[in-house]
């Protein structure tokens, strides 16, 4: 085993997602390849015993050394990943082991850095490294983690969130969002980056970018709401005030804003809003139509409420979203 560079110890426990426990060591990886031998990380998978790990995938991994082991050696930054139980209903829930916890929180201590990705969050949670924190997951399981942990302040929309030593990141291929992140706040954003293209991924995304787009919110419980969203989608450019939207519904402002409050967690004008972004963000990466056509497009009416609302939703504009995302093949 090698002994050079920064240790990154990323936990194995059965069931874990794949991608999780192998998109990191990927990225730091080419660390080394960018920097030389001599720099860049040493990235172990570490689990309570040497037995194969099955992952949610089915694929079987081999810890390189156990968590007794580990916890004799100086720990740089510690790589959570998360699992999750699907039930009949399709319904989506982190599932937490109470050992792997108990380990966490104990080799935390003596880290440096702390990293959940996906619903790792929810060990971070269990062991008590996010109580007075802000951090985020998956979005299917950001209502689970914020009932279950009301002491951490849960964001379901960025890709990554930092707060001090522990970093928390969104599902599945935002892992790779982390890691860039985590390579730039220890070799600077030129090497990131670097990276990043080795990955083939246009640009590594800020922490701020929403990690999910609006048809993936959890569908409503009721054919009203949904059928309302597919009206909100059909007439991007209509309107679509509180009053307007009341009467497609036959009910009354007040009880439509009281069901968009229940149903999706957010006021009607808050929805249509994050609707015309998304179709917004679609045109800017596939098209070269000017920021007053785009805003026209979708509803906005001017480019400056255009760029008030990716300031709101997304934390950018829409020109350095276009410079992030661009898909010039896709034009």
């Amino acid at each position: 085993m090698s002994t050079t560079g920064r240790l990154v110890v990323v936990v194995l426990f059965e069931d874990v997602d794949l991608l999780d426990v192998t998109g990191p060591p990927e990225v730091f990886s080419l660390v080394r390849r960018e920097m030389g031998e001599a720099a860049g990380y040493e990235v172990v998978l570490a689990a309570a015993t040497m037995d194969p790990v099955r992952t949610s995938a089915g694929v079987r991994i081999l810890p390189d050394t156990t968590f007794e082991e580990v916890a004799r050696r100086s720990v740089d930054s510690l790589i959570v990943p998360g699992a999750v139980e699907v039930d009949g209903l399709r319904r989506v829930r982190a599932v937490t082991d109470p050992s792997v916890v108990a380990w966490v929180k104990a080799i935390a201590g003596r880290t440096r850095r702390v990293a959940s990705v996906c619903v790792g969050a929810h060990v971070l949670a269990e062991a008590g490294l996010l109580n007075g924190k802000r951090a985020t997951t998956h979005w299917s399981t950001a209502r689970q983690l914020a009932e279950e942990y009301p002491a951490v302040e849960v964001d379901a929309d960025p890709v990554f969130v930092r707060d001090g030593a522990v970093w928390t990141g969104a599902g599945i291929s935002a892992c790779l969002d982390l890691s860039l992140a985590l390579v730039a706040d220890d070799f600077g954003e030129p090497t990131a980056l670097r990276v990043a293209r080795q990955l083939v991924m246009y640009l590594k995304r800020p922490g701020g970018q929403s990690q999910f787009s609006v048809p993936l919110e959890p569908v409503s419980t009721t054919r009203r709401v949904e059928e309302l969203r597919l009206h909100i989608a059909h007439n991007i450019t209509a309107p679509l005030t509180v009053a307007d939207l009341a009467a497609v519904a036959h009910v009354s402002e007040r009880q439509l804003t009281r069901i968009f409050k229940t149903e999706l967690g957010m006021t009607p004008a808050a929805y249509v809003e994050s609707a015309r972004v998304e179709v917004a963000r679609n045109r800017l990466e596939s098209t070269d139509e000017t920021l007053d056509r785009v805003a026209t497009a979708c509803g906005f009416g001017t480019t400056d409420t255009l760029v008030r609302a990716f300031r709101r939703t997304l934390n950018t504009t829409p020109t350095e979203y276009r410079n992030r995302f661009r898909n010039t093949a896709g034009a």
